[in-house]
């Protein structure tokens, strides 16, 4: 299991909203994509405020790149005015409050559920 996190910098002069509705377009496409597990949406605050990215859960390096090819590249230039960064994380163990579970996956992406404390 791998998270992928992209950033970009988000269009001058735009604000929260037009950040959202330019988000919101997007839903169709990743709704649609079975190997995708979970995005996240994020806008900056603070000291980041203008960067946005997007957090995936994804099963594999492989998965993300498929989605993540260059068209999709090309796409996000045009949308931002530049290339996104991207970085990978292997996903080890994630402690989920709201459902009350904790999980850890092994190197080959076997999951494993542990007693949360």
């Amino acid at each position: 299991m791998i998270v992928e996190m992209v950033t970009f910098e988000s269009p001058k002069g735009w604000d929260r909203a037009r950040v959202l509705a330019d988000a919101e377009t997007t839903i169709p496409k990743w709704s649609a994509n079975p190997e995708l597990l979970r995005k996240h949406f994020l806008l900056g605050i603070g000291e980041t405020e203008g960067t946005g990215a997007g957090i995936y859960i994804w099963p594999s390096v492989e998965a993300a790149q498929r989605a993540h090819d260059d068209a999709w590249r090309e796409t996000i230039k045009r949308r931002t005015g530049d290339y996104p960064t991207v970085r990978y994380f292997d996903l080890m163990l994630l402690i989920d409050n709201e459902h009350d579970r904790v999980t850890a996956w092994d190197e080959s992406g076997t999951p494993h559920e542990r007693m949360p404390a």
